[in-house]
């Protein structure tokens, strides 16, 4: 059985009068557990404390939706506390190998305040330590989330244009075989070398053709005008180069002068090899424009997060809002359509950048959210003497007065597990307090309104 001197070994107990640890002992009920057996089960009332004396213990459960699991040892204390609001067990406790516990009923604890003080005050200790702990999982957890939500979108931006570069080097392996070819089969007519520079005349003047383009209806009036002609010519299967002559706007008479200078059959050579060099430009501007997009979207990764940047710098608010429109432009191009009311004016504010991103990508995801991925999100930021305002507003449903109230509270959500950024608001209420700053929102149906109000860097003028 336990008695004072082994419960003096444990630091929660050590130095408390003999006669309290005595009180205490003849409250509590020793327990002998063999392994595998429970001790207090999930859900069951949350009636009573427990103090491992000796053995291996386990406590398994479901916090927000994950199961969490922990390690206990002679010395902790866990299960109900005083002070705490706990109303069930929200772990399974087991015994790993054969062990001994003391379970101290809940009843009992206000005459426990009352008898020893101190023992109370040191496990309201020991719950502020627990709510930390539960705090700080909680906030791996969102991190964790909101990161594969956008890692998700990410790679889905990313895999699109590198998608489209890999197709177009793949076609391009193709096409270049056939301009080898025809070029082999132009090589093979005896050419005057003013028909020579005919057919390279013609295909620069259409390869760094830079006039704008023409509109639908002119575009596909000149393709019929361009496969009427060569079709006259008996050359009926040039009706994909008709639409890309079209489209770069070459005009009739030029192509019957190269059937006049050249001949059908040579022309027509010379027209595959033009088909195959137009594919090629065509393909060659998509690689490029893949690649852009790759490298607009990592530079904004890169600033998103700032990377390889000073911890804590003046950022440019306008910046910021956009690199996350480009993070989250994957939801965006669903439905909804943004409008941007920026004061055209440095806006600074000395913060940890990356925490405001994570500020703008909850408001942002959650307006799209409300809005069911369609309708309009509006995002603008002004001055108001030394601080800059910065608003998310959308024309979704509204806020519920009696979810209102309770939104920027720990852990609130009406979203179900997995969906979201995983951020909640609190998150983005300690973010904003954190740079001495304020939020509020305004929100009726059809307008929802979350202001950021954050304090102006000297930078700012």
């Amino acid at each position: 059985m336990a008695d004072q001197s082994e419960l003096g070994r444990f630091p929660i107990f050590a130095d408390l009068p003999g006669e309290q640890k005595e009180w205490f002992l003849a409250q509590a009920k020793e327990i002998q557990l063999k392994a595998g057996e429970i001790y207090a089960r999930e859900g069951d009332p949350a009636d009573a404390m427990f103090v491992m004396l000796d053995g291996q213990f386990q406590a398994r459960g479901e916090l927000a939706g994950e199961t969490i699991m922990f390690a206990l040892k002679p010395g902790d204390v866990t299960g109900a506390l005083p002070f705490s609001r706990m109303k069930q067990f929200t772990v399974t406790g087991r015994a790993i190998t054969d062990g001994r516990v003391l379970r101290f009923p809940a009843s009992l604890f206000p005459e426990l305040v009352q008898k020893m003080p101190e023992l109370a005050k040191r496990l309201v200790g020991v719950m502020s330590d627990r709510i930390r702990e539960a705090t700080r999982f909680e906030q791996q957890r969102d991190r964790l989330a909101a990161l594969g939500k956008l890692s998700a979108g990410l790679a889905h931006e990313l895999n699109n244009p590198a998608s489209a570069a890999k197709r177009a080097a793949s076609q391009l392996r193709d096409i270049l075989k056939r301009i080898k070819d025809a070029s082999h089969e132009l090589g093979r007519r005896e050419l005057t070398s003013a028909q020579k520079a005919e057919i390279d005349n013609l295909e620069a003047s259409i390869l760094r053709s830079d006039q704008p383009p023409l509109d639908t209806l002119a575009a596909s009036d000149l393709e019929e005008q361009i496969d009427s002609l060569f079709r006259s010519h008996g050359q009926n299967d040039l009706w994909q180069l008709s639409a890309d002559l079209a489209k770069r706007g070459t005009k009739r008479e030029v192509l019957e002068s190269l059937f006049a200078k050249l001949g059908a059959e040579t022309a027509r050579a010379a027209l595959v090899r033009l088909a195959a060099s137009v594919e090629v430009a065509n393909l060659l501007n998509e690689i490029e424009s893949s690649a852009s997009r790759i490298s607009d979207l990592v530079l904004a990764i890169k600033e998103y997060t700032f990377m390889d940047q000073a911890p804590v710098q003046n950022v440019d608010i306008i910046k910021s809002l956009e690199n996350t429109l480009t993070i989250l432009n994957h939801k965006l191009k669903r439905g909804v359509v943004v409008k941007r009311d920026y004061q055209r004016i440095p806006l600074l504010v000395n913060s940890f950048g990356s925490e405001l991103n994570q500020v703008w990508t909850n408001l942002i995801d959650n307006a799209i959210d409300a809005m069911s991925g369609k309708g309009e999100l509006r995002v603008r930021t002004y001055r108001d003497d030394s601080c800059v305002v910065v608003e998310i507003a959308d024309n979704g449903p509204g806020i519920p007065p009696p979810i209102k109230a309770h939104i920027f509270e720990p852990f609130f959500t009406t979203k179900a597990v997995g969906q979201g950024t995983g951020l909640g608001l609190d998150t983005v209420q300690r973010i904003v307090k954190k740079h001495r700053g304020t939020i509020q929102v305004i929100s009726e149906p059809g307008d929802t309104r979350f202001q950021v109000w954050l304090p102006l860097s000297e930078a700012s003028g």
